[in-house]
């Protein structure tokens, strides 16, 4: 009842048809004399330009990530130190009960 039913697969119902492989001949290409043109690498514009838009925009952003992580680093501080607060309150109140228990 409980048993998982896998599918059966499928029988070939015929040969796969083959393919036929025809030799070809390599023949060698011509060197041309003269290579493709380069850019020119010491352009005078340079490859990202920074507008105040997106200097202001990656500024916004950087401060936005900082925020974000320092918010969740502080929780994460927050939350070990209730933790270690309410184990050291745990370990006092058992101590004082195991410490009535042996009088």
């Amino acid at each position: 009842m409980l048993r998982p039913k896998l599918p059966t697969m499928p029988h070939p119902t015929g040969t796969a048809p083959t393919a036929v492989i025809q030799p070809t001949t390599i023949t060698p290409g011509v060197q041309s004399p003269s290579a493709p043109a380069a850019l020119d690498p010491s352009s005078p514009r340079p490859a990202a330009q920074l507008t105040p838009g997106t200097v202001l925009a990656l500024v916004g952003g950087g401060t936005a990530v900082v925020l974000v992580v320092g918010a969740v680093l502080v929780s994460m501080l927050l939350a070990v130190a209730v933790t270690a607060a309410s184990v050291a309150v745990c370990a006092v109140v058992l101590r004082s009960l195991i410490s009535q228990h042996r009088r």
